[in-house]
């Protein structure tokens, strides 16, 4: 048997188990300090035997060494500073959260900068990228993945907890990374693929695009239905400022052609089929709503990690040293002088 098996239970036992090496000090300093049995007296008197006789013939006698309820107390301090501890039951409190799939549309009209922000026109994914970085912010405890589309759909980064690297993934896009079109329904299959593995009822995918489906191989609510079997909820939002960003001579103008061109019509049915909601943002006021609005989703409880939990023993070691070091006084006030 190593060493390691032998005091592994004990040092595990205790906090701060070095401070145990402290235990034979006393013995070291009684070993060291002058006056110590079997050494030269601390004191010379010249009446030194007849006090001897006087303290035996009165029935005491010179303390020597240390008393051993002064060792039993110094132990029991020492085992107190070392924090002895004791492993609780097993437990596994709840976690609340959401498990979240965010799809953002990258096609070539989510460069249109018919959206104004900080009181200047930006392109629509830019505008989409500061919301939802501030809805990110308040997703503690939720997992959450990203999914970007054009011509085709991909995972940038799976459900994770680190949504620190979502947001960096995310800042990282630009239009047109996958391809100038729009796969909604690529999409959504890619979406559903990912969220098919978590537990029923926890499974929500968020939508945002500013356009028709005009690629991919999967019909937009072909997808949808799929994703209601597996039990995955989609909210779409149709997001686009169609030119109330720009102006020429202060008179607001609209644009027109691929600007224009988003398909509500489709993404309300994607997400009355899911059973999800609806919703149409011209700005980022109402897009901040509606992420306000999908923060008010009802969180889901699940089972956190299996703890043991440490409880602190080092009171009642504690309380021994101080009734040992009562008795101590008392026992010297008592003794007869």
């Amino acid at each position: 048997m190593t060493l390691a098996e032998l005091f592994g239970p004990l040092f595990a036992a205790f906090a701060w188990p070095w401070l145990l090496l402290a235990l034979p000090l006393p013995a070291l300093a009684w070993r060291l300090l002058p006056g110590r049995d079997g050494g030269a007296p601390g004191l010379r008197v010249p009446y030194g035997e007849r006090l001897g006789a006087l303290m035996a013939a009165s029935g005491q006698t010179p303390a020597r060494g240390i008393p051993a309820l002064a060792w039993l107390a110094w132990a029991l301090l020492v085992l107190a500073a070392a924090r002895p501890q004791q492993l609780g039951e097993v437990v596994q409190p709840p976690q609340s959260g959401r498990d979240l799939m965010l799809a953002v549309d990258l096609s070539g009209s989510m460069e249109e900068r018919d959206i104004e922000l900080g009181g200047r026109a930006v392109s629509r994914l830019t505008a989409g990228k500061a919301v939802i970085a501030d809805f990110l912010e308040r997703r503690a405890g939720d997992r959450v993945g990203l999914i970007v589309f054009g011509e085709r759909a991909y995972a940038l980064t799976p459900l994770t907890r680190d949504l620190d690297t979502v947001r960096e993934q995310l800042d990282g896009t630009v239009t047109r990374l996958a391809g100038g079109g729009t796969a909604i329904g690529d999409a959504i299959a890619l979406a559903t693929k990912r969220l098919r593995q978590q537990p029923s009822g926890q499974r929500v995918l968020i939508l945002l695009t500013d356009g028709v489906n005009s690629a991919g191989m999967l019909d937009p609510l072909k997808a949808a239905e799929l994703a209601r079997d597996d039990g995955v909820r989609i909210h779409t939002i149709a997001f686009g400022g169609y030119g109330a960003g720009l102006s020429v001579f202060g008179v607001p103008i609209r644009m027109t052609g691929q600007a224009q061109q988003t398909d509500e019509a489709g993404l309300q049915r994607i997400a009355q089929t899911t059973g999800g909601r609806a919703f149409v943002a011209r700005d980022v006021e109402q897009l901040l709503g509606i992420y306000a609005e999908l923060d008010r989703i009802e969180p889901v409880k699940h089972p956190g990690l299996r703890l043991r939990p440490r409880l602190e023993r080092y009171a009642w070691p504690l309380a021994g040293a101080l009734l040992c070091a009562g008795l101590l006084l008392w026992r010297r006030r008592e003794r007869p002088r």
